[in-house]
């Protein structure tokens, strides 16, 4: 009995420590189990921060290994003793503007050319640069000839004796001589003031085209603008002496009588030698 007893007791003590173990133990689990949740936490703004990706900014080094190209066709700003921004007179066209010197290939040669726009026209006219001198092209006359041109228009007016055809041509040559002088000369001969009678339709023409060149090279040389040029040339027109109204109609008809007598002639000599 008394074993019996005693092994009962330490049964009973083999309990009560394995019991408590377990209440010893126990809490240690759940220590363990807030690290996890401490962790998770901290963990989140770790796992956002791949949010911030702005190293794709190393991307704009790609137009940088292009810049080399555009300096290699540069295109060059003088030739011919022309350069860019700088106004000419092209004969044919009057006063026109380079704005650039480029470079085209054509049937497998490169080519220079001087681009010349012509603001009042509205056009712009590409013009090979060794041909300048050949179409005439020039600068802009200086101040002195300027002056030259408008003492021209001062004198009397020189109307030849000569159909009004031929005359036509000459006044044509003229303006598109690319000469300022020239020009003004023919601004002088074909101006009509009140008390003389109207021209023609062609002789208007022609004054006109005249007037255009001279006052746009005028205005541009003396940095104004046209309308003041115009009014400038209008007044040293009324400074010139003019014939009367009866002298001019008898001109014309003169001119006209010896167009016809002109035709007649011509017109015998084909019977003539259809005769003959």
């Amino acid at each position: 009995m008394p074993e019996k007893t005693a092994k009962t007791a330490a049964k009973a003590s083999a309990a009560k420590t394995t019991l408590a173990k377990d209440s010893v133990a126990k809490p240690a689990p759940a220590k363990a189990a807030a690290a996890p949740k401490a962790a998770t936490k901290t963990a989140v703004p770790a796992a956002a921060a791949p949010v911030a990706k702005p190293a794709v900014a190393a991307k704009p080094a790609a137009p940088v290994a292009a810049a080399p190209r555009v300096e290699e066709k540069k295109l060059p700003t003088q030739r011919q003793g022309f350069k860019t921004n700088e106004f000419v007179v092209y004969p044919a066209h009057g006063v026109g503007q380079i704005l650039a010197i480029e470079e085209q290939e054509i049937a497998g040669a490169k080519l220079e050319l001087f681009v010349i726009n012509f603001i009042k026209d509205k056009m712009t006219l590409r013009v090979p640069t060794a041909k300048v001198a050949n179409v005439g092209m020039r600068k802009l006359s200086d101040p002195t000839l300027v002056k030259k041109a408008l003492e021209t228009l001062k004198g009397r007016a020189r109307v030849k004796r000569t159909m009004w055809s031929r005359r036509a041509q000459e006044y044509e040559a003229k303006i598109n001589s690319g000469d300022i002088v020239a020009i003004a000369e023919v601004v002088r001969d074909l101006y009509r003031s009140e008390s003389q009678p109207e021209q023609s339709y062609s002789e208007r023409q022609l004054y006109e085209a005249a007037l255009d060149r001279l006052s746009r090279e005028i205005a541009v040389v003396q940095h104004s603008t046209e309308t003041e040029a115009v009014k400038e040339i209008e007044t040293q027109l009324a400074k010139s002496p003019r014939r009367g109204a009866k002298t001019e109609a008898d001109a014309v008809a003169e001119g006209d009588a010896e167009a016809e007598g002109d035709d007649i002639d011509g017109d015998d000599t084909a019977v003539a030698d259809e005769a003959a």
